[in-house]
C-alpha cells in the first residue's frame, strides 16, 4: 500500500493536471465564440448572394450553367470524383476525427479513384498511414479557418472541375447542432441542383424586368465560385466549433475524473495520515508508560 509521501505526490500530479484541462477547456471556449461570431459578420453577404441566384432561376428560364444539371435530370457522371475532408489539426477532441474519417473512408471505398483533398494534420497523418493517396493536404487551415484560405482550396477545386479532371465535389465536415451535438456531413458542392435553389417562400414580382451583362449565364457562373467560397468557409467554421466542442466535453470529462480522483486519494490520504498519528501518539504514550515504570523500579 502507498504511504503518505506516496499518495501527496500523486495528490499533486493530478491537481497540476486539472490545471492543465481545465485551461484548456477555457481555450476551446474562448475560440469557439470568436469563430461562431467571425461567421455571423460574414453570413448576411452569402445569404444575400444565395437569395440572388434564386431570383436569377425565378426569373429567368433555360439558364445553362456548367456548375448545375440540366433541367432534364441528373446524367451519368463517371469522371473522378474529389472530396474535401475537414480534419482537425490536434488531437484530445473525443470521437471529433474519428467520426469525419469514418465517413471519409466509406466515400472511398465506393470510389478507390476518388481524390482526396484534407484539411487538417490530423486527417493528413491518418491517410498517410494507410497509404491512401492524398491529392493535396492543407496545413493549419483547420486551427486558423479565414475567408481567405477557403478562396484558396475553392479556387483549386474550381479549376480542376473546370478543366474536366474532376466530375463531381463533394465535402465532409461536421456540423455543431444548437451548440451541443455535432453531427458529420456529406454533401455534394458541385454540380448543383437547381431545384436546390428554389425559394419555397412567396416573394414580390419583379416589376422591372432583369438586365444580365454580359449574358446571365456569365453572370451565373462568375457568382458560384464565391458562393462555393462561403459555403466551404462555413463548413471550416462549423467544424472548428465541432472540434472545441468536442475539446470542451473532453476537458470537462477530464477534470470530473480529475475531481472524483482527488477526492479518493483524500480519503486515504487522510486515513493515512490518522493512522500515522495514531500510531505517533501511541508510541509517545507507550514511551511515558515505560519511562514511568522505570522510574518507579529506580525507587
Amino acid at each position: 500500500m502507498a504511504n503518505v509521501k506516496e499518495i501527496k505526490s500523486h495528490i499533486k500530479s493530478v491537481t497540476d493536471t486539472k490545471k492543465i484541462t481545465n485551461a484548456m477547456y477555457l481555450i476551446a471556449s474562448t475560440k469557439m465564440r470568436k469563430a461562431k461570431a467571425d461567421l455571423d459578420r460574414t453570413r448576411p453577404y452569402f445569404e444575400a448572394l444565395q437569395k440572388e441566384i434564386k431570383r436569377i432561376f425565378r426569373n429567368v428560364k433555360n439558364v445553362k450553367s456548367k456548375y448545375f444539371y440540366p433541367d432534364d435530370g441528373e446524367p451519368e457522371l463517371n469522371g473522378t470524383y474529389a472530396c474535401l475532408v475537414v480534419t482537425a489539426d490536434k488531437g484530445l477532441a473525443g470521437m471529433y476525427n474519428q467520426n469525419v474519417i469514418k465517413e471519409a473512408e466509406r466515400m472511398y471505398k465506393e470510389h478507390p479513384d476518388m481524390k482526396l483533398f484534407v484539411v487538417g494534420e490530423y486527417g493528413r497523418r491518418y491517410f498517410e498511414h494507410r497509404k491512401i493517396p492524398i491529392e493535396r493536404s492543407f496545413i493549419y487551415t483547420a486551427q486558423n479557418p479565414t475567408m481567405q484560405r477557403a478562396r484558396e482550396i475553392t479556387n483549386i477545386l474550381l479549376d480542376m472541375f473546370d478543366s474536366g479532371e474532376i466530375q463531381k465535389i463533394f465535402l465532409v465536415y461536421t456540423d455543431i447542432k444548437n451548440g451541443m451535438f455535432e453531427d458529420v456531413i456529406s454533401v455534394r458542392l458541385l454540380p448543383f441542383h437547381k431545384k436546390a435553389f428554389t425559394a419555397k417562400e412567396a416573394e414580390e414580382a419583379v416589376k422591372v424586368p432583369f438586365e444580365f451583362s454580359p449574358s446571365v449565364e456569365e453572370v451565373l457562373n462568375n457568382m458560384i465560385p464565391s458562393y462555393i467560397s462561403g459555403y466551404i468557409y462555413s463548413a471550416l467554421i462549423d467544424s472548428f466549433c465541432s472540434e472545441q466542442s468536442s475539446r470542451m466535453e473532453a476537458m470537462n470529462s477530464a477534470n470530473q475524473n480529475a475531481q472524483k480522483i482527488l477526492s479518493e486519494l483524500s480519503v486515504v490520504y487522510n486515513r493515512l495520515r490518522q493512522a500515522s498519528i495514531t500510531q505517533e501518539i501511541t508510541e509517545v504514550s507507550s514511551g511515558a508508560k515505560a519511562q514511568k515504570k522505570k522510574e518507579v523500579k529506580i525507587q
